[in-house]
């Protein structure tokens, strides 16, 4: 066997390993998910479906394939166009995929969420202005 086959068929190989990714992986890298433990507990939960199927976090994805990613405020589908194993910019992850709709969620905030930054004003503990009102209120 020749040099040059050898190090074709390496290059080749290589070529097909880039031309597919982790799923867990790609969530990540595109930005969907803060960390790629949100997106592997996405993935254990049945939020993403590939190809309408629900995938292990290891499936591996490769261009052209669909993808619908159900998250708190919105559903999305959308076709793979590249695939990178390192996050980059915003801008970056936008040309990674083809986004087909996008369902934002106009529901109220539970109070689960509150552990993700939502809450609503005036629950949870009091305002500095609510205790000054209370204070005032027990001295009588």
């Amino acid at each position: 066997m020749s040099q040059y086959s050898l190090s074709h068929d390496l290059n080749a190989i290589n070529d097909a390993i880039e031309a597919s990714i982790r799923v867990d992986k790609w969530l990540w890298a595109a930005r969907f998910f803060k960390t790629r433990g949100l997106a592997l507990d996405a993935l254990k939960g049945g939020k993403v479906e590939l190809n309408g199927h629900k995938p292990k976090p290891s499936k591996t994805l490769k261009v052209g394939d669909k993808l619908k990613v159900t998250q708190l405020h919105r559903k999305v589908e959308i076709t793979v166009l590249s695939v990178s194993q390192q996050r980059g910019s915003a801008e970056q992850a936008l040309l990674m995929y083809t986004l087909h709709s996008e369902v934002l969620s106009q529901r109220k905030p539970t109070a689960d969420m509150a552990l993700v930054g939502y809450r609503e004003k005036g629950a949870g503990r009091p305002t500095k202005r609510d205790r000054r009102k209370i204070q005032k209120f027990s001295e009588f």
